[in-house]
């Protein structure tokens, strides 16, 4: 099996692997409030905080 003569330093890694982050990011909608988030981050709506649909810290004022 081929195998390489010298280590690849870490910049050039990461030269090569720039190229994958250049699309733009994905958006899931949110079941419980229709909201558009990232996928697997809790988002802030109406001063409640979510993660997966439920209300993780909510607002005072409810």
């Amino acid at each position: 099996m081929a195998h390489p003569k010298r280590r690849q330093s870490s910049s050039r890694s990461a030269k090569r692997r720039t190229h994958d982050k250049l699309s733009a990011p994905h958006f899931v909608t949110c079941p419980t409030t229709g909201q558009l988030h990232l996928p697997h981050r809790a988002f802030w709506h109406e001063g409640n905080l979510y993660y997966k649909g439920n209300v993780v810290i909510a607002s005072k004022s409810n």
